[in-house]
């Protein structure tokens, strides 16, 4: 009897590949005191009054784990000192703040003031806050973070890291444009849109490229914005966005399609086979005149059915 020797599994993307993905894109944007011991963080934290002993328990525990995936050595909790453990703080505290930009009904608002009152100088435009006088965290492409590590008392925690920062903690300043994704996590988003690109409610339509370029410019805004302290699945995370975006450019080339086939239907032409199978056929008594609207995720290819 021959046994029919089993496929190899095929690592197609899973999230632990891509969370160290993203790990090394957001640490091309921070500044460590050693970037070999200080940029990788072993808990997540909201504020450090929450590093207490279970915490301390919990990182010693994830340190454990990935040096077992690297090494295959199995440690012990008592063979990691207190002081190697590395705790990220989720803070904007080093983020400066910029004005707040205006809204366009605040703008509107003082056009009509300036109407009434035509005294004002183009000095005093310039110097008018249109009302606003709080300020904001300028914008940055991934939320803030500190990394902090303990001394020996076990109690005194001490900053090693920053991001969105360049040159030493103290003296450096902030910075958000001097580091650059990864090209393996590049590579991911590409790869990911393809895979995507092929299910069958998607493949059939001529307009695929568009909805993979819409998604890989997506993904290239929002990459790095995912939060390892709110989830640990940014494959659920990309797919969305990836779905959101497929969708944006089918209703777009739908509301392209009808309005091409108004502008036939005005002119005394036939409509596409859309428009001319979608309303009631006088000569057939089985149509009713009822439209089924059927859902991205429920719609099939033409290639299905081959």
């Amino acid at each position: 009897m021959s046994l029919i020797p089993s496929t190899k599994k095929v690592n197609y993307l899973n999230n632990r590949d891509i969370l160290k993905e993203i790990h090394k894109s957001k640490t091309t944007y921070c500044a460590f005191i050693d970037r070999t011991t200080d940029s990788q963080y072993d808990a997540i934290v909201a504020d450090l009054s929450k590093v207490n002993k279970a915490r301390i328990k919990e990182a010693r525990e994830a340190k454990i784990d990935r040096h077992k995936r690297e090494t295959g050595v199995v440690l012990k909790p008592s063979q990691i000192p207190i002081t190697d453990l590395v705790f990220r703080l989720m803070t904007w505290a080093h983020i400066p703040m910029v004005p707040k930009k205006p809204t366009k009904a605040q703008i509107k608002q003082r056009a009509k003031l300036e109407e009434i009152f035509d005294d004002v100088t183009d000095d005093d435009r310039e110097e008018e806050d249109y009302g606003i006088s709080d300020e904001v965290h300028q914008k940055v492409n991934f939320p803030p973070f500190q990394h902090y590590k303990l001394k020996e008392d076990a109690e005194t925690l001490y900053l090693v890291g920053k991001s969105h920062w360049e040159g030493d903690l103290d003296s450096g300043h902030f910075s958000k444009d001097h580091g650059a994704m990864t090209p393996k996590l590049a590579h991911m988003f590409i790869k990911l849109c393809e895979r995507y690109a092929t299910r069958s409610n998607w493949r059939g339509y001529t307009y695929n490229e568009e909805m993979r370029g819409q998604a890989l410019l997506q993904l290239s805004q929002i990459g790095l914005q995912f939060d390892e302290s709110k989830s640990s699945n940014p494959f659920a995370y990309y797919t969305a966005a990836i779905t959101n975006s497929f969708t944006r450019v089918l209703n777009i080339e739908k509301k392209m399609q009808n309005i091409r086939d108004d502008i036939l239907e005005m002119n005394g032409l036939n409509p596409s086979w859309t428009r001319q199978n979608s309303g009631v056929n006088p000569n057939d008594p089985r149509s009713s005149g009822k439209v089924t609207i059927i859902s991205p995720n429920d719609a099939v290819s033409p290639e299905s059915n081959v």
